[in-house]
């Protein structure tokens, strides 16, 4: 597909990144000529420089040919012109990143209005991940699939646990509860498990899961699971707002420490019942003054990435709290994950998987489109949920007889609202949803799990 990209920020980068990996022709709009020639000097992709608002601008960088527009600039009100111009120029689909909070209850009318193909807001996405991990403290990643019927989540295996030497085929009856391993990390390595493989301790393993059986999996693994009761988080920007909201009407106690004055005015006008400090997060005194010790969850979410990972590390050294860093920059994250910095949220990457999501479903030649996607470990392992067309060659046959492609699972069936944990008799029907985990990356169609 021709893709145009307007914004060379990180998440215009990423995705270019991604897409142009995955054989898509890209041309990147950005007003900054010399950070333009750095992009296309280490990625093989077209640069225009200008303004991507600009009806011209776009005409050269070849709207009138394009498949989808991509508005990722630091202005939201330029990505919607953006994407208004593409609309009225090109005719192609159209994706804004529209971030301000004033925009966010507005979101479905600017959509419709602007007839918007995907209005993407990283915050508030960044904080809907942040709030499920405050209520399952024990995962450190939590991905929904199925309209929320259906989780996958990843967490690490302790020290003196049930799980450790325990064979994959062992454990729903080991620990009483249907649940599907489906992806193990150890060290660098990432593994789509057999049923013979063996755990052990320190492995990061993903699994899928109806919300009950995570429970009960937890609960036999004897990893204490409760909602945390209270939370401190450092950095007053979007990602705490929309946290702060969203948790509003919970039994979680939020204590938002921000140095700003005006913004803490703010904070404290828009979030009643929530305690706002001021004062410097990185103060250590401040921290263990305002209960460092006693707090269940520690969320470093300032715009610095080097001050939440040192907040983090000096959290993780004076208490037992579930530890939540935001990183912006993706460019170390293998150096990063080995840091024990609890759940490392990258809105950036959330960001991309999206919109990545958006454009394998609009590659789709059969009907089995791509209806969620999740990179499990970075460029390393994706899950994915297709929706099942009548014309998918997989369909009626029983996956046993499935020439499936090497270190691919077929980890979950949604027939009607019904979760289908599967098994070799078992097939594909239209109309379900069948979730695909893999480390063959780059999968467009259902069609494509096939040799």
């Amino acid at each position: 597909m021709k893709i145009i990209i307007v914004g060379c920020g990180k998440v215009g980068v990423t995705l270019a990144e991604q897409l142009n990996n995955e054989g898509h022709d890209i041309t990147l709009i950005d007003q900054d000529s010399s950070v333009l020639e750095s992009v296309t000097n280490s990625i093989d992709v077209l640069g225009v420089a200008g303004n991507g608002a600009v009806y011209a601008v776009q005409m050269e960088a070849g709207i009138k040919d394009a498949d989808l527009l991509i508005a990722t600039t630091n202005s939201d009100e330029l990505n919607m012109l953006c994407c208004l111009i593409a609309k009225k120029a090109g005719n192609c689909h159209t994706i804004a990143r529209i971030r301000n909070p004033e925009y966010a209850t507005e979101i479905n009318f600017i959509r419709e209005e602007m007839n918007l193909s995907l209005a993407i807001n990283p915050e508030l996405a960044a904080a809907r991940e942040i709030s499920r991990l405050l209520k399952f403290p024990s995962a450190i990643k939590i991905d929904t699939f199925a309209k929320g019927r259906v989780e996958i989540m990843k967490f690490q295996i302790p020290e003196n646990s049930v799980l450790h030497n325990l064979k994959v085929w062992e454990v729903p009856s080991k620990l009483k509860c249907s649940v599907l391993i489906c992806a193990v990390e150890r060290g660098s390595d990432v593994v789509i498990p057999n049923g013979n493989f063996q755990l052990q301790t320190g492995d990061k393993v993903s699994f899928v899961a109806p919300p009950a059986e995570s429970m009960r999996f937890f609960r036999g693994a004897g990893i204490e699971n409760n909602s945390v009761k209270s939370a401190m988080l450092i950095g007053g920007g979007r990602i705490t707002y929309y946290l702060a909201y969203m948790l509003r009407d919970s039994p979680i106690k939020i204590k938002i420490i921000e140095r700003d004055l005006e913004h803490c005015r703010r904070l404290s006008e828009d979030l009643p019942g929530v305690i706002v400090i001021n004062g410097d997060g990185s103060d250590q005194q401040l921290l263990l003054e305002e209960g460092l010790h006693e707090t269940e969850a520690f969320a470093a979410l300032t715009g610095f990435d080097e001050e939440n990972i040192m907040l983090s590390l000096y959290a993780r050294s004076k208490s037992k709290a579930k530890l939540i860093t935001k990183v912006n920059r993706t460019a170390f994250e293998s150096v990063i994950n080995d840091m024990n910095l609890g759940s490392v949220i990258y809105p950036k990457l959330i960001t991309a998987d999206t919109i990545l999501q958006y454009v394998r479903a609009m590659q789709n030649s059969v009907g089995s489109n791509v209806e969620t996607l999740y990179k499990i470990v970075a460029d390393k392992a994706e899950a994915l949920e297709f929706r099942v067309g009548a014309d998918t060659p997989v369909v009626g046959i029983p996956l046993e007889k499935l020439s499936l492609k090497p270190n691919l699972l077929v980890a979950c069936i949604n027939r009607n609202g019904k979760i289908i944990t599967p098994r070799g008799k078992h097939t594909l029907e239209p109309g379900d949803t069948v979730i695909i985990v893999t480390t063959a990356t780059g999968l467009n169609d259902l069609k494509d799990i096939l040799k």
